[in-house]
């Protein structure tokens, strides 16, 4: 287990956000779309990003017991968890092995496996992009970090090339400014550790006693509704939120829908 770095945004009951990647800091997550305007955002440095620093592993059960220490040096017996992406993930793990200590669970943008489905789901969205004149670039960008064909001086430069099949319709004027700087603190070893790694969390899914928010972008090419709908499948009762004009980022995207989804969620 490693310490946890946070850094609080906002004010109201506390909600914890682990974002994705992994690899990411806090940096990718921004305002999660305006919730420091209702919720005092716990923004995670996940092990190997940002102030945290770097790790001598970077498997799932890491991140899991990362987490549960950051819930006991917050001195709370059950947390509010949003996992973004990657951090989706380990929130599901981490509800599932620790149930008694989350009280609500906003899974935003994210999967619990690759299937048939989701793949399907993939090669769909990104040939409604083939014609954009970033599509080339975005395209081999993805397929090096597949690969792990880069350095870790070479990360930033890359999510800059891949970032923009990541959205519903990339406008750079709209979303350069925190392309810039959600790259901060960002590493590639966690990255490089997760694509050697196959995950499949489905089995996992039903031991979820949390209330559950599953919330993704219509058009997001890798945790898209197929992801969302396989998720929903698996906890009992989740709630299953999809966005129109949203990709991967929806809390950018569509910022307003995003936080009042959530808002709503966490509020009942």
């Amino acid at each position: 287990m490693v310490k946890l770095a946070t850094t609080r945004r906002g004010a109201g009951p506390l909600l914890v956000c682990h974002p994705g990647g992994p690899g990411f800091s806090r940096a990718e997550l921004a305002d999660l779309g305006g919730l420091d305007a209702t919720r005092e955002l716990v923004l995670v440095d996940p092990r190997g990003t940002g102030a945290t620093g770097p790790a001598e592993t970077y498997r799932l059960d890491d991140y899991v017991a990362d987490l549960d220490g950051l819930r006991e040096d917050l001195a709370l017996e059950a947390v509010d968890l949003l996992g973004f992406s990657h951090g989706g993930i380990v929130a599901m793990a981490y509800a599932a092995g620790h149930r008694q200590h989350v009280r609500k669970l906003v899974l935003a943008s994210t999967i619990a496996a690759v299937s048939e489905e989701t793949a399907a789901e993939m090669e769909r969205v990104k040939a409604t992009k083939a014609g954009e004149p970033w599509f080339a670039a975005a395209e081999a960008a993805l397929e090096r970090e597949e690969r792990g064909d880069y350095g870790d001086d070479e990360l930033g430069e890359l999510w800059k090339a891949m970032a923009p099949m990541y959205f519903s319709r990339w406008d750079a004027a709209r979303y350069g400014a925190w392309l810039e700087s959600s790259g901060d603190g960002s590493s590639a070893a966690p990255l490089r550790a997760f694509n050697d790694e196959p995950f499949d969390l489905r089995g996992e899914l039903p031991r979820i006693e949390a209330e559950t928010l599953v919330i993704t972008g219509v058009d997001d090419f890798i945790c898209g509704p197929a992801a969302a709908a396989a998720i929903a499948d698996g906890i009992a009762g989740a709630e299953v939120v999809i966005l129109d004009g949203a990709g991967h980022m929806t809390f950018l995207e569509q910022p307003n829908a995003f936080r009042s989804a959530v808002e709503s969620f966490l509020a009942r």
